[in-house]
């Protein structure tokens, strides 16, 4: 029996690591994305040429500030579900939005001034998004996890 048992004891500190680690990325990610958001509204030229994008505006903005708010709620979605230890939903969340980098990945892809340097931050959110997504959603952490883990 105490065999059975420590063969699962390393599977499910693998599993608490993993999520823990997920969470930290996923809150880590969020944070990030407040910040672009806040400079599309803030600094609009510099965020556009980090974006990967040249556009000839005239002083309109619109844009910029579409995808600044648009990145602020969704880094704040993503820090509000960690703090309030919403694994399902943070899962959910990172893998259905996986398409909003995806689409800006083909969106700068198909300026003909870009090439594959431009897209490497969107290929990276991709990736985080998909991984951090999935091992949220199919991991399972036991209650002992939730009654002894506070983000903070």
């Amino acid at each position: 029996m105490a065999a059975a048992r420590g063969a699962l004891c390393p599977n499910l500190k693998y599993i608490i690591m993993t999520t823990k680690i997920s969470y930290a990325i996923a809150f880590l990610t969020g944070l990030g994305l407040i910040f672009l958001g806040a400079r599309f509204l803030l600094s609009p030229e510099v965020a556009e040429a980090g974006f990967g994008m040249h556009f000839n505006e005239h002083g309109d903005y619109s844009f910029h500030y579409m995808k600044g708010i648009r990145d602020i709620v969704s880094g704040l979605l993503m820090c509000v579900f960690v703090l309030m230890n919403e694994r399902r939903a943070l899962g959910i969340t990172l893998l259905t939005g996986t398409l909003i980098p995806v689409t800006d990945m083909l969106i700068v892809l198909s300026k003909s001034y870009n090439s594959l340097p431009q897209a490497v931050p969107h290929i990276i959110a991709i990736v985080i998004c998909l991984v951090s997504g999935i091992i949220l959603l199919f991991t399972k952490p036991s209650k002992k996890f939730y009654e002894n883990t506070r983000i903070s």
